[in-house]
């Protein structure tokens, strides 16, 4: 739907530009154009029904000029967001990469930090733990930090309200913890996530009290804050440097960012 919508506009871009070329050229008069006799002053308005036909036709016959006006336009809407994306990084890196209500696996002291927006119950989510323990196993100057982002109902909200409480008491086994519990089969919620941080060796009351700090859903406003500045609306999402990556693209794209953060932190970029 999206794309049917950026052709026609295209589509509509490509008329009017026509037409205004042919109002432009030539100081102020119609230029001719394929089919249209002549010139006219720049006070005589074509014939509507006739330009119409005239750019219907061209288009007909030049069809990839839709598809070029569409990769240059989504290529310019990148740019844009690019450089959103960094201006809010520049603004916002302490609680992009040091947030203390945040968790994290690696090097504490790494290089280079990915920040990773995720949520219990995403299944690309899941399948992306795998470049993570990949990438920090291959990786010892890496940082991870783990951005709680439950977007995906209830379930997930009470998921992630455990394991930000399990982190607070334990957070030595809070790598063990997040991997058990996006790992596994079946939907997150309190009681798979109370399952896990119990069997971790977790004392269940002071468990169910540390779930009731406000500092809990104040830290979840904040990030779902943080992801709208960032134009991140999906889960996993991932913060590289001065760069946001959307979606699960695999260990080896990611890879290729944190090799450019590194470069990056040694030069200016």
């Amino acid at each position: 739907m999206n794309k049917a919508i950026i052709i026609g506009a295209a589509g509509v871009a490509v008329a009017f530009g026509i037409l205004g070329f042919g109002f432009i050229a030539g100081d102020g008069k119609l230029a001719a154009l394929p089919g249209i006799v002549g010139t006219a002053s720049a006070q005589t308005a074509p014939d509507p029904g006739q330009v119409e036909k005239i750019v219907r036709d061209y288009l007909l016959k030049n069809p990839e000029i839709l598809v070029e006006m569409q990769a240059a336009l989504e290529a310019k809407q990148q740019e844009t967001q690019r450089l959103a994306n960094l201006e809010v990084i520049d603004a916002a890196r302490d609680e992009i990469f040091k947030a203390g209500y945040d968790g994290f696996v690696g090097n504490p002291d790494g290089k280079v930090t990915i920040v990773e927006f995720y949520d219990y119950n995403c299944g690309y989510c899941k399948r992306a733990q795998e470049d993570m323990l990949a990438l920090t196993a291959a990786d010892p100057e890496l940082r991870f930090v783990l951005k709680e982002f439950p977007i995906l109902g209830p379930e997930s909200q009470q998921a992630h309200v455990v394991s930000m409480a399990f982190r607070t008491l334990m957070p030595e086994k809070f790598g063990e913890f997040h991997n058990q519990l996006i790992g596994a089969p079946g939907r997150a919620d309190e009681a798979s996530a109370m399952k896990i941080a119990l069997a971790l060796g977790a004392d269940e009351a002071r468990l169910r009290e540390a779930m009731k700090n406000p500092a809990i859903p104040e830290s979840f406003a904040r990030t779902y804050d943080l992801a709208s500045k960032l134009s991140i609306t999906g889960t996993p999402s991932y913060v590289v440097g001065n760069e946001v990556v959307f979606g699960a693209l695999g260990p080896e794209v990611l890879a290729e960012k944190i090799q450019t953060a590194k470069a990056c932190a040694d030069t200016v970029c």
